[in-house]
């Protein structure tokens, strides 16, 4: 539809009905915009604390594993390495959140037992290897925020620019629709008023 629409009744009721759905629409991408961006703000404080607390665990597991390759030797090390069993027990589901599907990470919390034997090891040994189940656990739990945060950010990139085009473009016509329809018509009823008593005069 024109902003040079033929100006009629049922136009303007065609036009009229377009710019409320438009002002809706905007008002429901506005609230979805806003609860987004407050889910979005809540997972950048917590990937900000999950992260620094990474790094500390990280770099002091880090710090005990030097140890053991000194102490044992890094060949011995990584045979000993080969004992640990892999993480398959991860699993990832999904919860939507205005239409956003957000990642759920999940994984089998077994306790933490020494996967390797206690011949020619030490407590230094089991101590690195309880570091390193910490830096995995805040690992996942990291991966699976700060997938939610990149989800959010891009559907709010998403949700601003429908809203802008709502805001800007598609509302603010069919106003300007909407009043010159209806400059036109008054001017019309005006006229046919005017030519209404003319005739009346005339008969009179």
């Amino acid at each position: 539809m024109e902003n040079t629409l033929f100006p009629t009744k049922g136009n303007l009721i065609i036009a009229k009905s377009t710019l409320a759905l438009s002002r809706q629409g905007y008002d429901l991408l506005d609230k979805k915009r806003n609860i987004l961006m407050r889910e979005m703000m809540a997972r950048i404080d917590e990937t900000k604390e999950l992260q620094n607390e990474i790094d500390r665990t990280f770099a002091d597991a880090y710090k005990s594993l030097e140890r053991l390759n000194v102490v044992f030797g890094i060949e011995r090390v990584d045979e000993i390495s080969h004992a640990i069993a892999e993480e398959d027990s991860i699993d990832v589901n999904f919860t939507s959140v205005m239409g956003v599907e957000l990642p759920k990470v999940s994984y089998e919390k077994k306790p933490v037992l020494p996967q390797f034997g206690f011949y020619r090891t030490k407590s230094s040994l089991d101590n690195a290897y309880l570091k390193f189940s910490r830096v995995k656990d805040l690992t996942i739990k990291l991966a699976e925020v700060e997938n939610s945060v990149y989800r959010l950010a891009v559907n709010i990139k998403k949700t601003q620019k429908r809203a802008n085009a709502l805001k800007n473009v598609t509302i603010p016509r069919y106003e300007a629709i909407v009043h010159h329809i209806q400059n036109v018509l008054e001017e019309k009823e005006r006229e046919e008023f005017t030519r209404l008593k003319v005739i009346k005069r005339n008969k009179s």
